[in-house]
């Protein structure tokens, strides 16, 4: 069975800011703080974006096949975002994987759909419920309870949205390292400051984290023994340890 998990990372969309509220004559930084402003109006408290105005600028991926492990960002640093969503639906394409997510179903993938939406960027495999192949009609990536794409915060809350819980402090107390120095509140901050490879590098340690969730509770549910579960961790360690990057090497050290 091919994984693939997968993270995004956003900013506000300050193109989308500007067509919306009129707002031609400021720059990046201001659009972006009225948004946020208006959120919070609207919502009495919290100035986190809808979906549809959040812009991609990193997609992190773990690949686990029968033979390989592999952890990186898709496209370049300076990639559009366009073509790091037609990257993520080739993969698609290419493996048919299963999508492994932390709250993907509530965050990931609406906004990958949004953007997906406004740049046509075409995925005929992802959006197939059966038409094109039957084995989808039942269990495809767009089914909450089946899974083709398994949201591991979502299935361990029992999809109760009161029961659910952060990535960070279930990777803290499985052990695994957590946030290490950065979370999404500082993306946009980060991104402001030119901190690209920043960014990618935090998405992919959370993605990391999220392998690792998705591994022990393919543990409790009988799909790998104890014995696999230990060796999945030690080809985890020892590949990150080949990649020889520092924020790789800094998750191998704060792992317990």
């Amino acid at each position: 069975m091919n994984i693939f998990v997968f993270d995004i990372e956003t900013v506000p969309d300050v193109e989308a800011g500007r067509k919306l509220y009129d707002l031609v004559d400021l720059d990046d930084r201001d659009v972006g703080r009225v948004m946020f402003h208006k959120r919070a109006e609207e919502t009495g408290g919290s100035d986190f974006l809808r979906h549809h105005l959040h812009r991609i600028v990193a997609i992190s991926i773990v690949l686990h096949t029968r033979d390989a492990f592999k952890v990186w960002s898709l496209g370049d640093p300076d990639s559009p975002e366009k073509e790091l969503l037609q990257r993520f639906f080739d993969g698609i394409d290419r493996y048919t994987p299963t999508l492994v997510s932390w709250n993907g179903s509530g965050f990931d993938l609406p906004v990958i759909h949004y953007r997906s939406l406004l740049h046509g960027v075409a995925a005929p495999r992802y959006w197939d419920t059966g038409g094109d192949d039957k084995n989808f009609k039942w269990n495809n990536y767009l089914s909450r309870f089946h899974e083709r794409h398994t949201d591991v915060m979502d299935v361990l809350a029992g999809y109760q949205p009161r029961a659910t819980a952060k990535l960070d402090q279930v990777a803290t107390l499985l052990g695994f390292p957590g946030k290490m120095g950065m979370d999404g509140s500082k993306v946009w901050d980060n991104f402001q400051a030119g901190d690209i490879e920043g960014i990618r590098n935090y998405c992919e340690t959370d993605v990391l984290n999220t392998y690792l969730v998705y591994q022990r509770f393919e543990l409790i549910r009988g799909h790998i023994s104890a014995s696999r579960y230990e060796q999945v961790c030690e080809q985890v360690r020892t590949e990150l340890a080949a990649e020889n990057k520092p924020h790789l090497d800094e998750f191998l050290q704060n792992w317990q």
